[in-house]
């Protein structure tokens, strides 16, 4: 009897296997499959021509891809992935591996598509019944929504319109991608490389975002992650922002300090571009930073005997004023504002404010000496405006010309010398702050510096420098 039971029991399982398997066929669209499964047939068109079928961002219309039309099939690699966060329900894909034309995204109601399919996967999708177009600056495809332009795609209904490629052993063909390297991030904020993967090289994340204090990827609010935006700048002086989801895994993450290779996917939110990372791998970061915000330094000389009293120069009557000094370095450490040549009653000296500025201001003056030559300093200087200590003099022998001051050693001499802490209003008379008997241990070619430190709001005292004098 018990053996009957078993055997009638085997042979019912057997009967739904197979009436299961029939319904699958019938209705294939809404069961699970292996993805991998060359279920659409060769490509009709290619990604290039289809995107283009797009109407222009600025009609504000989408292209509906007939259902029953011909078939509307393309391939792609996907480019994007949301293991770790960063993209939300989200597939990003380009038309080729390595040197893409176009990419585009598609927006599906589905998390942990990099399961499915990870980065490098060899797509087909077949548009008919999508709609195309732009939508808050990207250009995506997605499902018909009365709510929206471009709508997700219901994730049962994912399969109907995607799937993998398998290659010659039956498995998903995942391509190596080769991000197109670029010279800057000016040039990856073009509308071209929108949805693809790029890398530019000499990349940092800005000064403010490292110091004085060390951020995190992303800010908390009692605890939660949001949606942060951090800066990052190149060699070149451009600058773009990469945008961190406030689900992304590496969310707690310092920033890095340093300098490199910066691996991202370009995507753009209405006219503003923002850039994002699918992993920490993508910052590849290995060099000291570099500095941002030189003018000048282009005819460094080492001596051990000169004479600073910058009647040399022009001193405009107005804004800008001449800030370009070729035999020294003029240094917007944080902010935008420089020494600059200024005049009164005939005399011609340096003068830096943070009146009026935005933020912090740290800004330097850089003296190449030759401090074995060398055995004494003095300056003269003045103040304006008092509201606290802004200026500060360091001695250094291992700064690198045209590198981040931070890479360097300074060693401060400000109570060397005498700068005034009046007036409140208006200003000073131009007087001698002290000289400074150079050691004898600090030989070699070096730099005496002048940092001026301020914020506004905060210390926002004007500060005058005149008469530099080695010897």
């Amino acid at each position: 009897m018990k053996t009957y039971t078993t055997i009638k029991t085997l042979v019912f399982a057997a009967i739904v296997a197979t009436t299961f398997n029939s319904c699958v066929k019938d209705d294939d669209w809404s069961a699970p499959e292996i993805l991998c499964n060359n279920r659409f047939a060769d490509p009709t068109t290619t990604m290039a021509a289809f995107a283009a079928l797009a109407p222009a961002a600025t009609t504000g219309n989408t292209y509906k891809v007939p259902v029953d039309g011909a078939p509307v099939i393309f391939d792609a690699y996907v480019v994007s992935s949301d293991e770790n966060g960063n993209f939300y329900k989200t597939i990003s894909f380009q038309d080729s591996p390595v040197n893409p034309t176009v990419g585009l995204s598609l927006e599906v109601d589905k998390a942990s598509n990099y399961a499915d399919f990870p980065v490098g996967s060899h797509i087909r999708i077949k548009a008919n019944g999508l709609v195309l177009g732009w939508d808050r600056g990207t250009r995506k495809i997605g499902s018909v929504d009365p709510a929206y332009a471009i709508g997700r795609i219901p994730s049962i209904l994912l399969t109907r319109y995607l799937s993998g490629v398998c290659n010659g052993n039956n498995r998903l063909d995942i391509a190596t991608l080769v991000p197109t390297k670029l010279a800057s991030l000016k040039d990856a904020s073009a509308e071209k490389y929108l949805n693809t993967l790029v890398s530019v090289d000499n990349v940092q994340f800005a000064k403010g975002e490292v110091e004085p204090i060390n951020k995190t990827f992303i800010n908390y609010i009692a605890g939660v992650g949001q949606d942060t935006d951090r800066a990052i700048i190149d060699k070149t002086g451009e600058s773009s922002i990469i945008r961190n989801s406030g689900f992304s895994t590496f969310g707690s993450k310092l920033l890095p300090k340093e300098s490199g290779e910066l691996t991202f996917v370009v995507s753009r939110y209405n006219s503003g571009f923002q850039m994002l990372i699918r992993s920490l791998t993508d910052i590849n970061f290995t060099k000291n930073r570099f500095a941002t915000g030189i003018v000048g330094g282009s005819a460094i000389s080492f001596s051990g005997s000169f004479t600073e009293n910058f009647e040399s120069y022009p001193a405009n009557t107005s804004a800008p004023f001449f800030n370009n000094f070729p035999k020294y370095i003029n240094y917007a450490e944080l902010g935008n504002r420089y020494w600059e040549i200024r005049s009164f009653n005939s005399n011609k000296y340096i003068q830096l404010s943070a009146n009026a500025a935005s933020g912090s201001i740290h800004t330097y003056y850089i003296v190449p000496v030759d401090f074995t030559a060398a055995s004494t300093f003095a300056f003269r200087v003045n103040v304006g405006f008092y509201n606290g200590d802004a200026l500060k003099v360091y001695t250094t022998n291992n700064y690198t010309a045209g590198s981040d001051i931070s890479t360097a050693t300074l060693t401060d001499i400000t109570s060397s010398f005498t700068v005034p802490k009046t007036p409140a209003s208006g200003y000073g008379t131009l007087a001698p702050a002290g000289t400074y008997n150079i050691p004898a241990a600090l030989t070699g070619n070096g730099f005496i510096i002048f940092k001026y430190e301020g914020a506004n709001p905060g210390v926002t005292t004007t500060v005058q420098i005149d008469d530099i004098v080695v010897n």
